[in-house]
Parts: C-alpha cells; sequence; structure tokens
C-alpha cells in the first residue's frame, strides 16, 4: 500500500538568479506568508532556510539549481526541481517578474507537484565526472568550428584542402596552405593542434573511469558502436536506472520520440521532442550512423533500420537513423539493468530455434 504525502504546513517557490533568489512562501491554504530575497550563496541559502520545520520547495533547473537542491534536501527539506520546458505559464506571463515568478512556482507546487515535470540531479561525484565529459565535448565543438572556417578561408585563393580525419588535419593542412595566409592561418594550426591533444587526454581520462569507477560501461560497449566515450556519457547522464520502471522511457527521456497534437480525427506525424541531454542524443545518433554504416556488423538492430530506411518514404534514412537511436537507448538501458550477455542476432535465430524445437 502506497503511503499518502503529507503536504507541508509551508511551501516555497524560489526564482534563482547568480547574484539573488527571489523567496515566495505560501501556507497550506495558499496566502503568501513571506516575499523576500537571499543571496544566492551556499552560505546564505544555509542560513536561511536552516531551520525545524520541513518545508516543499520549488526551484526551476538551470546552473545552481544542482548544488541547491543537494544543500536543501540535505537541510531536510521536500525539494522539487521543475523542468524549464513545463513552465510556459512563467516564461509566457505578460507581467513576468522574478517575485511573480517565485509565487507562481509556489502555487503549483502547492497544487500538484507534477505539473512541474520534476526532475532529479545527479550526486556531486558524477555531476563532477559529466563536467569532464560536458568540457571535452566543448573542445571537440571548438576544434571542428576552427577547421571549417580554416577550409572555407583558404578556398578564396583557389585552394581545397584534401580531405583528412581531424586528428590529422593541423599537420596534413600546412603544406596546403597559400603563403599570404599562413600568417593568419598558422596560428588556428597550431590551436587546433593543442586542441586534440587535450582532446586525447580526456579521452583517456574517460577511459579510466569506465574502468575505475563505472565497470558497468562493458556491459554497454557489448553493442558494436558503443564505446567508451558513449557508454561513459549514457551512463552519467541516466545516473540511477532504477528510476525508469521500463526501458522504453528512456527514449522519451533522451528527446527520441515523436511529439504529437492529436485532435478528433487530426493526429499528424511530428518531428521527435529534443527533451533531455542534447549531449548523448547525438553521440546515440552516431552510434547509429556506425550501426547502418557500411562497417556495421549484422545485427538485428542493423537489419531493422535498414528496412526502415528501404521503405521510400520521405527523409527515410534520417528517420531511420532516429529510430536506431532510440532503439539502441532503450538497449542499453536493458543491458544495463540486466546485465545479460548481448547477442547481436537474438531475433533473428528465434525462428530457427523455434523450428528446430518443433521436430
Amino acid at each position: 500500500m502506497q503511503s499518502i504525502r503529507i503536504m507541508p504546513k509551508l511551501i516555497v517557490g524560489l526564482d534563482v538568479s547568480d547574484e539573488y533568489t527571489q523567496v515566495c512562501v505560501l501556507d497550506r491554504a495558499g496566502d503568501v506568508v513571506e516575499q523576500s530575497r537571499v543571496r544566492t550563496s551556499p552560505a546564505h541559502m544555509r542560513r536561511r532556510f536552516t531551520c525545524s520545520q520541513p518545508m516543499r520547495i520549488a526551484l526551476e533547473a538551470g546552473p545552481h539549481s544542482p548544488w541547491l537542491s543537494r544543500l536543501l534536501a540535505e537541510l531536510g527539506h521536500e525539494v522539487i526541481v521543475a523542468n524549464a520546458r513545463k513552465l510556459r505559464m512563467i516564461y509566457q506571463n505578460d507581467r513576468k517578474s522574478d517575485r511573480a515568478d517565485a509565487r507562481l512556482l509556489a502555487r503549483v507546487a502547492r497544487l500538484d507537484p507534477q505539473l512541474l515535470g520534476p526532475l532529479q540531479h545527479r550526486s556531486a561525484q558524477v555531476q563532477s565526472d559529466l563536467a569532464l565529459v560536458r568540457a571535452r565535448t566543448a573542445l571537440v565543438a571548438a576544434r571542428t568550428k576552427l577547421v571549417n572556417h580554416v577550409r572555407g578561408t583558404v578556398k578564396a585563393f583557389g585552394v581545397r584542402l584534401r580531405k583528412a580525419s581531424t586528428q590529422s588535419f593541423s599537420t596534413t593542412a600546412v603544406p596546403m596552405i597559400p603563403e599570404l595566409l599562413q600568417p593568419a592561418l598558422n596560428p588556428l594550426l597550431d590551436t587546433i593542434a593543442a586542441l586534440t591533444a587535450q582532446i586525447r587526454i580526456y579521452e583517456l581520462r574517460m577511459r579510466d573511469l569506465c574502468r575505475e569507477r563505472y565497470p558497468h560501461t562493458e556491459l554497454l560497449q557489448q553493442v558494436v558502436g558503443v564505446g567508451p566515450i558513449t557508454s561513459l556519457t549514457y551512463v552519467l547522464t541516466i545516473d540511477d536506472p532504477a528510476r525508469f520502471r521500463k526501458s522504453r522511457a528512456v527514449g522519451s527521456y533522451l528527446g527520441l520520440t515523436c511529439r504529437r497534437s492529436q485532435s478528433g480525427d487530426q493526429d499528424p506525424e511530428l518531428r521527435i521532442t529534443k527533451a533531455g541531454d542534447t549531449g548523448l542524443r547525438y553521440l546515440l545518433v552516431q552510434s547509429a550512423h556506425y550501426i547502418l554504416g557500411p562497417f556495421g556488423p549484422d545485427t538485428d538492430l542493423r537489419r531493422w533500420g535498414l528496412s526502415l530506411a528501404s521503405r521510400g518514404r520521405k527523409n527515410a534514412k534520417k528517420r531511420a537513423l532516429v529510430a536506431v537511436a532510440r532503439k539502441l537507448a532503450v538497449l542499453l538501458h536493458h543491458l544495463w539493468v540486466t546485465a545479460q550477455v548481448y547477442e547481436p542476432l537474438r531475433n533473428s535465430a528465434l525462428p530457427t530455434t523455434l523450428a528446430a524445437g518443433a521436430v
């Protein structure tokens, strides 16, 4: 039998900004008890919310919400981190202000916390490890931008740089740079080389994390096309696999399911929601590219994806990539939870097994 959660006597809405946080406190009847502000710092927040009476505190997800939610929970309060995508009544308010935002957060938390689409923040350790992953992602994006800049610049001088991997670009491009452009582009090539070296250091550290702190990433790497970077990002992003009752829910959590706007007989096919972590969604799509590409091994997932791509509909290949990425997200969660050995052609072998058993 499920226990009924009793509403605390006080419900608090916090609108957090870099310097100050607006505080709105309601009682059970919905009357405003307090409306004030406090500095956004651990010391001031601890001093303000250290009290003997537990409160329900709602705040919007943002840069400060991880440490702030951990601190408030440590002080014994019920903390609700609201999904910003669920707060249209706040960011489309005609009379928007920090005080009004805090008051609306408190009122919705008093009515039904589920309306806020509550999020679950990671632990401080997982957050720091994920920061390493995202730092590498930022460097890769910067390197890609510089490489594209160099390629575009030399075209104005009638030069087209030959194809090369991003890792080797800084060395292969040097002899092809026109003399007039060398003062402008050679420093960029040096920067690209430095970025490549630093990215490699990050990748080695991520492999160490997989081996030392997150050994269950090996379960995910059973799937060809999923390496240490993708598996570690997946584990750190999901954090707690038990919060999903079914593996299918992971696809929706990562924004790989289609939007829906059904009304009467109208139920159009829409684009994916793109909710959740952008970096992990990108990595899953890249893994799907490999699985469906010329070097992908023969697996049930590859056969299913190629079947979708061959149906000839508009953008069939792109839709197949997203569908494979979604199915891959579900598969990785299942492998993580069950610790099963991955069988690439399990479904394809079922008819043969059943036929053999019938003889």
